[in-house]
């Protein structure tokens, strides 16, 4: 195993202080009956504290819309009672000495796995799932306007809460990115255009309306993806200054950190400019904007999440490319999914260089949450 001692630096940004470069990824669990969280969510995220992972993301939480949610028994980020099963699961964290942030979300025109489907219609940009594929309805600008709101107040919550950070999600062909997408928004008004810089106006206006709520110090990330789970090939900057014209105007409103998500940390983005082991999502976007990012796909793992997720098992794997990539400082922080859900240790392991117990991943870990 290689030295893993550039993970374990510290990392500063505003008010966040952290102890190491690994972070928790957010992972859907499902497990908040009617969508409030508690003790066993609590004590999930705990674990995870006290097994030294320098910054835990939770899983998507849902503002305060309609059919915001594509899942029973994801939390609620809004209303009394979730927000106080939050003050439990944050409280906890704390108590372990560890820091994290909520991941604040709308699902859009998405569909659940399992069928399930929500009480009101669905809303997206053009009332699309994917190209040519209608579903539920479109958006109004009034309804656009309340969604803004709606991130906003979450954001303020947390910040209340005594969250260290809050993340907004705007990967996956989730709400804020079927606005990015020219297959899920065919917008005629402002919130359209034949340029990503035009269609990531929405995700601006929210972008602007958190850092309102939440001050000019909290920080502020954002998840983004080139893929979409309607379509893994997708690509919404094919080039650099397409990258650069997509996020540097989110930065510019009010983003401190961009979480990148690939399927594999280690695929190069333009390996046609800089080659096979050529700079991976986060290394461009953090190149192109100067803004700390995160990286992330399938650390510790042999198998990408995707097919994990379809039941293919995954065993451990080495962390030789995450270190290389990370004493170069292509990226400024890792985040690590699938190997935090088998075991809450993983981070210690690695500080200690346990490798010998280092867990795979099965799908019937998702089962339970332990």
């Amino acid at each position: 195993m290689p030295d893993s001692d550039t993970l374990f630096r510290p990392f500063e940004l505003g008010s966040l202080r952290l102890k190491n470069r690994i972070v928790m990824a957010p992972m859907t669990r499902s497990f908040a009956p009617e969508g409030i969280p508690g003790e066993p969510n609590a004590a999930y995220y705990r674990r995870r504290a006290e097994g030294g992972v320098g910054l835990i993301l939770s899983e998507g939480t849902v503002i305060d819309r309609p059919a915001s949610r594509n899942e029973a028994g994801i939390p609620f980020f809004h209303g009394e009672q979730a927000l106080a099963g939050w003050q439990g699961v944050i409280d906890a964290v704390h108590g372990a000495g560890g820091k994290m942030g909520p991941q604040i979300w709308h699902t859009g025109s998405t569909r659940s796995q399992g069928g399930w489907e929500p009480a009101d219609p669905v809303e997206s940009p053009s009332g699309l799932l994917g190209p040519g594929t209608p579903r539920g309805q479109v958006m109004s600008e009034e309804a656009i306007a309340d969604t803004v709101a709606a991130f906003a107040n979450a954001s303020a919550d947390a910040k209340r809460l005594g969250f260290d950070l809050v993340e907004l999600h705007g990967a996956h062909g989730y709400l804020i990115d079927q606005f990015f997408w020219s297959g899920t928004n065919e917008r005629a008004d402002r919130y359209g255009g034949a340029s990503i810089r035009e269609r990531a106006r929405f995700a601006g206006e929210v972008i602007a309306a958190v850092r309102a709520a939440v001050g000019p110090d909290y920080p502020l990330a954002l998840r983004v993806s080139q893929w979409k789970q309607q379509d893994f090939a997708a690509r919404l900057a094919e080039t650099p200054q397409l990258m650069e014209d997509w996020l540097q105007p989110l930065v510019e409103a009010g983003v401190d950190i961009l979480h990148c998500s690939q399927r594999r940390f280690w695929e190069p983005e333009f390996p046609e400019i800089d080659g096979e082991e050529g700079l991976n999502f986060a290394g461009w976007a953090k190149k192109l904007t100067g803004a700390a990012t995160i990286s992330v796909g399938s650390v510790g793992l042999s198998g990408e999440f995707i097919a994990a997720f379809g039941g293919e098992a995954s065993t451990s794997a080495g962390i030789e490319k995450l270190v290389a990539r990370m004493e170069r400082d292509e990226f400024d922080l890792i985040a690590v999914g699938r190997a935090l859900i088998s075991d809450p240790n993983w981070v210690e392991k690695i500080r200690t260089g346990d490798t010998a117990d280092l867990k795979g991943f099965d799908r019937s870990a998702l089962a339970e949450l332990v």
